[in-house]
């Protein structure tokens, strides 16, 4: 295989080993080869050795072993392939997310190192449910609802009930001598499920993989799963590529948190790349998390999926409040100000807000007109307590904005960020101690003593025996987004930051109601996604149909789905312009059809990067080719 973008490379190439590397090229080496254009020299790694060619022409010979260490190992080459076929893209861009690149003092102390003791440890009981023999045997598939409290660990840290679980699922099947392979959105996850991990898995048995560590310790770490043997190997979303010795289970947390979704082409949610390996090496499979996901919950009515509930029905006290019913206009009605009040007197208070920074929107005071950058009519915010209003794409600073519409020149808060919603309840609590937690301010934990917490979507810390009450705030601005995924985004949300709270502490959920502020005080999330699964049905929508967004310039769009035979797909929705120029097609097909259009998509990936176009400029002269992007099962194909 050659390490190539190139979609008209990304097919095998066959060489001929020189007798002198003959003993030492196995099966995944990296290797250098020659290509024939120019002779240039290419990365390459051996998928395959065969004694002859189907070639009849003279074979080029490898040029140099790299590496004699086989990074890329068959069933990761088969895992990379099958899922690039899958999104019509290149198996070297899975196989470069999958292989770190080579660090040759890492690579030397590893080989030199000793080879692990074998492991023995005692399989531990898996707390809150029936049956976990079942969960991880050969071939089983489950779809595991969380149980949303907290628990601590051995050394006296608080973790997730979830993390807990996993541990102990991952602890039972490495005391059968099986790999099993955590994939988590984000740091914060990986932390918790590592204190976890400490109780029932021996360190050396764990590796860690994540975009955090240094290039030098991820490569270390990866050779470290490479070594025979079981181990636990936890990380973010390319760790569904890690080698593994006897893959006994692969456990997905949390499937639909977008950080699942991989930026880089072929864009292979970790979901799907979970299910692909699932099905070839023939492991247990989880998609675990305090709510379902929609696509979970299509493969359980599908029956590829088992539905697994806790053996004991446990959930957070959710209370409903809507300040529309009440006739109050606060952004806090009476309800959450005395939850947080009589809360503060027992330890910390939980407030969840829906954006980050002082005031991320803002309006003009007198006619409401959202206000607008005057260079790139990008909308305006406020980053800090007295500064002037700056655009959130271009940046450009407004000073003396003035309205458009009416003239005026004040301006009111529309979004009130952590930073805002920080200052008003350090008015408001005086002498209690206010921490933000968001992007720009990293907070894991927050001890057990009385503290407002004010935390974006995802971004809350774990409070040492948790909260004593939790506000979640700006429901109906976070609602107010148009996406496909909104409402099941909005009760994962909720759900996780529920699942923080102290057992019987009370949990208020400001401004919704409805089908889904039922769903989260009635704690039935799996009712709510087989209804949202219905409704996307009847619409056709994603996970209903499988669907191909194909962007760029308009010419390549429309040719790109011109080459498709109208008998694949369903429809074509679009092409509709995109902010940034180009334009954007839809495509819904049915899942049958997958295979056969996505090898029609990437005909035309190739055949858009092998066209050149003459300029006027100079005679002989080229630009590049049209641009042309297309990404399959995108969930944000509303916005």
């Amino acid at each position: 295989m050659i390490d190539s973008p190139v979609p008209a490379l990304d097919h095998p190439f066959d060489y001929a080993i020189p007798d002198h590397l003959v003993d030492d090229i196995v099966v995944g080496a990296r290797v250098r080869v020659p290509l024939r254009s120019g002779g240039r020299r290419a990365d390459a790694y051996v998928i395959e050795l065969a004694e002859q060619s189907d070639f009849d022409g003279q074979l080029s010979a490898i040029d140099e072993l790299v590496s004699p260490i086989p990074v890329l190992t068959p069933e990761v080459w088969r895992l990379a392939r099958r899922a690039a076929d899958r999104a019509a893209g290149t198996a070297s861009d899975i196989v470069r997310l999958a292989v770190p690149k080579r660090h040759v003092r890492v690579e030397k102390a590893w080989l030199a190192a000793e080879e692990p003791k074998p492991l023995s440890i005692e399989p531990p009981a898996v707390e809150g449910y029936a049956d976990p023999d079942r969960l991880t045997a050969p071939g089983t598939r489950s779809a595991l609802s969380a149980i949303p409290t907290l628990a601590e660990t051995d050394a006296g840290v608080t973790v997730g009930r979830w993390a807990a679980t996993v541990a102990q699922l991952a602890a039972r099947v490495l005391a059968t001598g099986r790999s099993t392979i955590v994939c988590v959105p984000d740091y914060r996850d990986q932390d918790q499920l590592q204190s976890a991990l400490a109780d029932c898995v021996p360190a050396h048995a764990v590796s860690r993989l994540d975009a955090r560590q240094s290039a030098a310790e991820r490569y270390r770490a990866f050779l470290e799963c490479l070594r025979p043997g079981p181990r636990v190997i936890i990380g973010n979303r390319s760790t569904i590529y890690a080698p593994a010795a006897e893959l006994g289970l692969i456990l997905v947390w949390d499937d639909a948190d977008d950080l699942h979704a991989e930026p880089l082409a072929p864009y292979v949610h970790t979901r799907d790349a979970a299910l692909i390996r699932q099905e070839d090496s023939g492991c247990a499979l989880i998609l675990a998390g305090h709510t379902r996901s929609v696509e979970a919950q299509r493969l359980v009515e599908l029956g590829w999926l088992t539905a697994v509930e806790p053996a004991r029905t446990t959930s957070p006290r959710v209370i409903l409040s809507d300040p529309a019913q009440t006739g109050e206009t606060a952004r806090i009605p009476s309800a959450a100000w005395r939850a947080a009040r009589e809360a503060l007197a027992h330890g910390p208070v939980l407030v969840q807000v829906s954006r980050p920074g002082y005031a991320p929107v803002v309006a003009c005071q007198r006619c409401h007109t959202a206000a607008r950058c005057r260079t790139c009519h990008g909308p305006l915010g406020i980053r800090s307590a007295g500064a002037a209003p700056s655009c959130a794409l271009c940046g450009a600073i407004q000073a003396g904005w003035a309205c458009d519409e009416c003239g005026a020149t004040q301006l009111r808060l529309v979004t009130r960020g952590t930073g805002r919603t920080t200052e008003e309840l350090g008015r408001a609590f005086p002498g209690t101690m206010v921490v933000t937690s968001d992007g720009e301010h990293r907070v894991e934990r927050v001890p057990a003593r009385p503290a407002l917490v004010v935390a974006t979507r995802g971004a809350e810390p774990v409070a040492d025996g948790g909260y004593h009450a939790i506000l979640l705030l700006d429901g109906e601005r976070m609602l107010a987004r148009e996406a496909l995924s909104i409402a099941m985004d909005c009760l994962r949300w909720w759900a996780n930051a529920a699942a923080l709270s102290a057992p019987r502490a009370p949990v208020v959920l400001v401004g919704v109601g409805g089908r889904l502020g039922q769903a989260l005080a009635t704690w039935t999330p799996e009712s709510f996604a087989a209804a949202e699964l219905a409704d996307r049905r009847e619409l056709a929508f994603p996970p209903a149909v499988r669907t191909a967004s194909v962007s760029g310039d308009l010419s390549a769009v429309e040719r790109a789905i011109d080459g498709v035979d109208p008998a694949l797909y369903r429809d074509v929705l679009g092409p509709t312009e995109l902010p940034d120029g180009g334009v954007r097609s839809v495509v819904r097909f049915d899942y049958a059809k997958g295979a056969a259009l996505a090898a029609a998509m990437r005909a035309a990936i190739i055949a858009n990067t092998t066209t050149r176009r003459r300029t006027p400029a100079a005679k002989g002269g080229y630009r590049p080719p049209p641009s042309l992007r297309i990404r399959f099962d995108e969930t944000e194909i509303l916005q």
